[in-house]
């Protein structure tokens, strides 16, 4: 899943499209480097960041669909966005997946809208909203914690009748870094859910604040926690840089295959 964001301060300036030359730019590099899923987003949701109007944010993301299908009609396209209107207006455009970092918590129509429009739905793992989550990094125990708060909105999705749900443990969402490394050391916990894993842990702070870093210079360690999570059986890696993506999957599968 390669990560495109059509906002002015995501936390990682590679990530930013703020004009329409580097939108098709940068769609461009992710399908060319074999992107499976073009995650597009135009929220910040990094800790501290402002509100975005909810209609600039619809119209931002529909824009950034249109250039996706134009370069290739038959990618898939996921959508960033806590928003249940933005969600609606994403998938009318042509979006396949909602892709909540909020887990439902910040829009109520969120679960039903999914449910109605029949998409697949990542349920990320979070607590507060981007300006209150670093004040709510308070666990028993991490891991138990996120599997139990994650499985109360699998089973609210699965009566509303959402067939395809997508679990995310949400790293750096009222996460602190031990914790992040915990959910990470014991990710095939999540195992428990029988359902698909998707980690984004690509060039966060739990990297670059470890190394004593940056986030540009945090490729490396995303590559090498990848190949941890992609080990443990993650099935999605949320990314900002896809071939290096792409070949730590390949290379994993292949240690894999030995194992057999």
């Amino acid at each position: 899943m390669a990560i495109t964001n059509v906002t002015p301060d995501s936390f990682y300036a590679g990530s930013r499209a703020n004009s329409d030359l580097a939108l098709k730019s940068n769609i461009q590099k992710h399908l060319s480097e074999g992107a499976d899923i073009i995650d597009i987003g135009a929220y910040s949701t990094r800790p501290g960041a402002d509100d975005v109007d909810e209609s600039l944010e619809a119209e931002n993301i529909v824009k950034a669909i249109k250039v996706v299908k134009a370069e290739n009609a038959d990618a898939v396209i996921s959508v960033d966005t806590f928003r249940a209107g933005v969600a609606r207006k994403a998938v009318d455009a042509g979006a396949h997946i909602i892709n909540d970092i909020s887990g439902g918590n910040l829009d109520p129509d969120m679960f039903r809208t999914v449910a109605e429009l029949g998409v697949p739905y990542v349920l990320m793992h979070s607590r507060g909203t981007p300006k209150t989550m670093n004040g709510l990094a308070q666990y028993a125990d991490v891991v138990n914690d996120v599997i139990k708060e994650l499985s109360v909105k699998v089973d609210e999705l699965q009566r509303l009748g959402v067939a395809d749900i997508i679990i995310d443990p949400g790293f750096g969402f009222a996460k602190n870094v031990e914790h992040n490394f915990e959910l990470l050391r014991r990710l095939d916990e999540f195992s428990i859910f029988d359902l698909p894993l998707l980690v984004g842990i690509s060039r966060k702070s739990m990297i670059w604040r470890t190394l004593n870093s940056s986030p540009e210079e945090a490729l490396n360690g995303t590559t090498v926690l990848n190949t941890w999570a992609a080990y443990q059986n993650a099935d999605i890696l949320r990314v900002h840089d896809v071939r290096e993506a792409k070949e730590t999957i390949a290379l994993v599968s292949k240690i894999k295959q030995s194992d057999e």
